[in-house]
């Protein structure tokens, strides 16, 4: 993305400002800041729906390998492009009676042949461990089993990069952890993953980097350590993982860490460290 820029139709400020991004393949970004940042805006540029459903004013260039998002078809960037919704619930079409034929209900829509759907579908709930919902009704689900079978419904068209608004918001911490597992296994898997979530202790363990928005801004970016090290995102009404937290706060009560931990097992090795006089 260069000096992009966005306003509603029924708005009268922009509400992306001037974002320069850029994605590399194979990595996990996340977008972090508070409520009305930009962030769930700027999601829907990178998966088309500005401007091909959203009208408004779209200005600067969205570029998808190496062409702008003005020319594509909503439907081909829907094969590059995956995207989840905060919601589960309306995310599930309602309008098949298994969960095998709701992860394969996108494969339809594409076309694809039938013996290669049924080869899909049964790869993909296998890869992400639900196959044993195959053939529950998808509307009798927990939140968290219809999250995974939403996402199992995207991967199974195979985008290159999956776009994900949320998806815990509305989970139980088992909910969570499984999803989190699904994002660690596409992670390990080399697809390009765009995360949009409030829990900074996920985001720490999972991303690579991270992108910080404030009123349509990205206003902080950098590899997850440095981003999560720097006591000025709280400035911007974020807070930090509790284990970055802790460190700032050894740092400034004089017990001097050789680094900031932003993840548990970090804060283990590096307290322990310290303690053993490693440190000062």
């Amino acid at each position: 993305m260069i000096d992009l820029s966005y306003r509603y139709p029924t708005s009268k400020e922009d509400v992306l400002r001037q974002v320069n991004i850029n994605i590399e393949k194979g990595c996990v970004y996340a977008l972090i800041g508070t409520n009305g940042s930009g962030k769930t805006t700027l999601c829907n540029v990178m998966r088309g729906f500005i401007p091909h459903f959203y009208n408004g004013d779209l200005r600067g260039k969205v570029l998808v390998e190496g062409k702008d998002i003005r020319e594509w078809a909503l439907g081909d960037l829907a094969q590059k492009i995956g995207f989840v919704f905060e919601n589960p619930f309306t995310q599930i079409s309602g309008v098949k009676d298994t969960v095998f034929e709701e992860v394969a209900f996108g494969l339809e829509n594409l076309g694809v042949e039938v013996r290669e759907i049924k080869q899909k579908v049964k790869h993909t709930l296998q890869l992400l461990g639900i196959e044993e919902l195959q053939d529950h009704k998808p509307q009798e689900l927990s939140g968290g089993q219809k999250q995974r079978v939403a996402i199992a419904s995207i991967l199974a068209m195979e985008p290159d990069i999956l776009v994900i608004d949320e998806p815990t918001s509305q989970l139980d911490p088992l909910g969570t952890e499984a999803v989190f597992k699904i994002i660690e296994l596409m992670k390990k898997r080399g697809m390009t993953i765009i995360l949009v979530e409030h829990k900074m202790e996920l985001i720490a363990e999972y991303a690579d980097y991270v992108f910080l928005m404030q009123d349509g801004r990205i206003v902080m970016q950098g590899d997850a350590a440095t981003v999560f090290s720097d006591k000025r995102v709280l400035q911007f009404g974020v807070t930090l993982p509790q284990y970055a937290l802790l460190g700032i706060e050894m740092n400034e009560k004089g017990m001097l860490l050789p680094r900031i931990p932003i993840t548990e097992r970090e804060a283990v090795t590096t307290i322990r460290n310290w303690l053993e006089g490693e440190g000062p």
